[in-house]
Formats: structure tokens, sequence, C-alpha cells
């Protein structure tokens, strides 16, 4: 009889990006349960969860650069680099300034931290699992999130390509693109399409939910539990990929 393979992250040190977040929370909370060593980050100074835990401003070139030595400390086998923002606003009226703040995180911190992963990886022989946070944006434009939706392109095609520079090494890199998931930045998300499309408060987070193909929202945990499948052996033979979790409103 076969035996499924394991989802146990005993031994293996985790490194978890915008853990304060929703999602970044959750996959903190489940590669520790699965007995991953876990470390985190993110801007605020303190976080709650069960981590050794550092702060770093990624917008701030000197932070940027401590968050990359301290990836290089640590040694992860799993990274899941999640750090992101939103903003919103169409080709007419997203200006430089939010392009250099999303670029900023989403692509160019994202990036450093995805680089700093990889040495360490290949430094040290360690055959490792590299997880970025898309998102169905990525996959679309949408006519009022122009500079969010090219970030999470962005985070897409370096998937694929660093996938491809590190197999040779069997390093993995794959990404996750969820659909519309219950975080708390999703109060920050309804009051823009509430600006931007004249809604009432509350009005968009219930049509989104209403028009995903299973009727609802997801949970961070739907995410985190992806997060999890792609770090251990389950998915030993997945690299390059990008793994919806949507409820069906992205067809692949």
């Amino acid at each position: 009889m076969l035996n499924a393979a394991p989802t146990d992250l005993t031994g293996k040190t985790c490194l978890v990006t915008g853990a304060v977040g929703g999602i970044g929370a959750s996959a903190v909370a489940h590669f520790a349960a699965q007995g991953g060593t876990v470390y985190a980050t993110d801007i605020v100074p303190r976080f709650n969860g069960p981590a050794t835990y550092r702060a770093f401003d990624l917008l701030d070139a000197a932070g940027l650069e401590q968050c990359t030595q301290w990836v290089a400390e640590i040694k992860p086998d799993v990274v899941f680099n999640n750090a992101a923002i939103f903003d919103m606003g169409s080709v007419l009226d997203a200006d430089l300034d939010q392009y250099d703040r999303l670029f900023g995180i989403n692509v160019r911190a994202f990036y450093a931290v995805l680089q700093a992963a990889s040495k360490s990886m290949v430094a040290n022989g360690q055959h490792g699992s590299i997880i970025n946070l898309a998102s169905q944006a990525g996959h679309r434009g949408e006519a009022l999130v122009a500079h969010y939706c090219a970030t999470k392109a962005a985070v897409i095609s370096y998937t694929q390509s660093a996938a491809l520079a590190l197999a040779p090494h069997k390093i993995r890199v794959n990404a996750i693109s969820p659909g519309v998931i219950d975080t708390p930045m999703w109060a920050t998300v309804d009051a823009l399409f509430a600006k931007f499309e004249d809604k009432e408060l509350g009005q968009k987070k219930r049509e989104v939910g209403e028009a995903v193909p299973l009727g609802y929202m997801g949970d961070p945990s739907d995410v985190a539990r992806a997060a999890v499948f792609l770090a251990c052996d389950q998915s030993a033979y997945m690299t390059a990929q990008t793994i919806g979790v949507d409820g069906g409103t992205v067809l692949r």
C-alpha cells in the first residue's frame, strides 16, 4: 500500500513575509502546526504568533537591505513571499506615486526577497520551496486597478522565470493566485470601491462574494492550506505553476 507524501514540515525553516495580514498570519499558523520553525516579518513593531518576528519597512532601502541580510542568516527551506499592498486607480488617475509604492513592495521588495532566498538555498544546497503570492488580478487587467494588476502579473512572470533558473538546483518556485479572500484588508478595498464606483460601504464586498462561482468569499486558511501543499513533499514534482484559490472565478 502506498503512503501519501507527508505534509509534515518538521525540520524545515519557514519564512513568511507580510505576516501580520490575514493570509500571512494564517500561513504562519499553518506552517507551525505542521512542525515548521517559522520566521515572520512585516512592517508593524510586534506580531502575536508562533514565529520569530522581525519588523522591516520594505519600501525603505535600508530596511529592505536588512531584510535580505536576515533571509541569508536564517537560511529558509520554505519561503512564502506574501508581502503586498493594494490601491486603486485607472490609467487616468493612478499616478506615479501610487506606481512607486505598489511596484516598490509588490515587485521590487518581492524580487529582493526571492533573490536573497534563492541565493541562500543554492549556497547551502537546500532543495527548497519558494511560494509567491500572486492574485487573480495578475491574470487580467481591471479598469480601476491598473498598477496592482500589473504588479501581480509581474509576480506570475518572475515565478516562472525563477522556477526555470532554479530547477537545476532542485529548488521549486510556485505561486498562489487568491481570488476574493475575507481578510482585514477588505475594509480598505471596499471603501475604495465605494469611492470609485459610488457604492454603499459593504456593497462591493457583498457583490464580489456573491459573484464567485462557489458563492462566497474565501478564508485566509484556504490560501494557507495551498501554501502548505506547495511547501511540502506532496507537491514535489510541481514548479513554475500558479495555483488559483478563487472559488472558480478565473478559469485557467
